[in-house]
């Protein structure tokens, strides 16, 4: 962490951030949200050198396993910032910005009375969905299945967005993202895993 973070860290100050600065350079940009320990972000940052990656996770240690698999694997486009991402959205990523955002496996919070918790909730859906280009997408993925019809609700009411498999439709498993090692394991024990993918029109 205290390696890599001068390089590839974002310091959150409140301030707009403007991102072809950040990278030097003028690219697609995708925003994800809680990456965990980053193995299928570093996968898809490598798979697409093309595209400028924005991780938003507040466990240093996820961080600094990230940058472990970044340089590892000679992973350059990904920049993080090791905050809430409530405030980043708020106050650091302007609207009509992004070209993707995405959340995989959130906590579901498996309790009726800790729904509220939640992070997938109409607020944060109407925000993310103001990041957004136009035909710029939202990719969200969940082993629990009743987060992902909640999901499901959510995303369909948000006016802004369309689903791109068609109405109440699941994206194909994976939606092109990388299976990660959790995701095979929950797979060995029957577990299913349910992708949504929404665009802004």
């Amino acid at each position: 962490f205290d390696q890599c973070w001068p390089r590839y860290g974002i310091e959150y100050d409140g301030e707009r951030l403007d991102i072809d600065s950040l990278f030097q350079r003028s690219a697609p940009c995708v925003l994800e949200i809680g990456f965990g320990m980053g193995h299928s972000l570093v996968a898809m940052a490598e798979a697409s050198p093309g595209t400028n990656f924005i991780g938003v996770e507040v466990h240093r240690p996820g961080v600094g396993k990230l940058f472990h698999g970044m340089q590892e694997r000679g992973v350059d486009n990904i920049r993080v910032y090791c905050h809430d991402a409530v405030d980043i959205l708020r106050d650091c990523i302007s609207d009509g910005v992004l070209d993707g955002i995405q959340i995989f496996f959130p906590d579901p919070w498996h309790k009726k009375k800790h729904h509220k918790r939640r992070l997938v909730q109409p607020e944060l859906v109407a925000q993310l969905a103001q990041k957004l280009k136009q035909k710029g997408t939202i990719h969200l993925a969940t082993d629990w299945e009743p987060y992902a019809q909640q999901m499901m609700a959510v995303m369909t009411a948000e006016k802004t967005l369309v689903n791109s498999y068609g109405l109440g439709e699941f994206a194909p498993q994976g939606g092109g993202r990388p299976v990660t090692k959790f995701e095979r394991r929950g797979e060995r024990l029957g577990h299913g895993v349910w992708d949504l993918i929404f665009e802004r029109r």
